[in-house]
């Protein structure tokens, strides 16, 4: 799986058959069949931008996308989340995140090894300890547009926020952290236990958050920019 999910952050318009040939390519003995079932269980299809860690509920409320054309232009001032697949040597978890859009800084983030929605908001929960954001955007995942997690924001006064179904680039930032997450910690690590995770995660997350200087950042850190406004 962790092959999958490496390959698919570079190439998520594979399907089953092109992932299946690809592996076969690179001298594995695998066939459609088994490419299929690991795809299913890893929620991963073909053209969709991303892992599909995305459940839906109609019945929730859908807020609109309000950072189309919006300048950033301070902390604080729009926060992100989403959740991402976490291969691991044997089985999986899924991560969440809460980052700010404006410093790239890390306010918290929560692992689970389901998709139901309470380590969002308890994510949700610990990212409020360091203040709150004027917006907050999502996707229209069932955690997201939750009862409970909605109003948690509606009655701090925090604008909701939601990405067009299937549009993994609404919430570009966030999708940039998976991808360094995964390329600079989780596929070098090769993680055997929750704990192990948990405690590597710890470690790359204040290592991205104070000492990994960002380009975008005028190669400053995340914590630099966060805190010094």
């Amino acid at each position: 799986m962790r092959l999958i999910d490496e390959q698919y952050l570079k190439t998520p318009f594979y399907g089953s058959p092109k992932m299946t040939a690809h592996l076969q390519r690179a001298g594995y003995a695998v066939n459609p069949k088994r490419i299929r079932r690991l795809m299913r269980l890893m929620g991963v299809m073909a053209i969709y931008p991303k892992p599909r860690t995305t459940l839906y509920a109609p019945e929730n409320k859908v807020y609109p996308y309000l950072l189309r054309g919006l300048a950033i232009l301070r902390p604080n001032q729009v926060w992100s989340s989403d959740i991402t697949y976490i291969p691991m040597a044997k089985g999986f978890m899924y991560l969440v995140a809460v980052i700010d859009w404006y410093s790239r800084y890390v306010l918290a983030w929560q692992l689970s090894n389901t998709l139901d929605g309470a380590f969002c908001l308890a994510a949700l929960h610990a990212a409020l300890q360091f203040g709150k954001p004027e917006i907050f955007n999502t996707d229209q995942g069932v955690q997201f547009t939750a009862h409970a997690f909605t109003e948690c924001l509606a009655k701090t006064d925090i604008r909701i926020s939601m990405d067009g179904r299937g549009r993994a680039l609404d919430n570009i930032f966030i999708e940039r952290l998976w991808r360094s997450v995964k390329y600079e910690d989780i596929y070098l690590k090769d993680y055997l236990t929750v704990p192990a995770l948990d405690t590597g995660l710890q470690t790359y997350f204040s290592f991205y958050n104070a000492e990994r200087p960002h380009q975008s950042l005028a190669y400053r850190t995340p914590a630099e920019v966060h805190f010094s406004c």
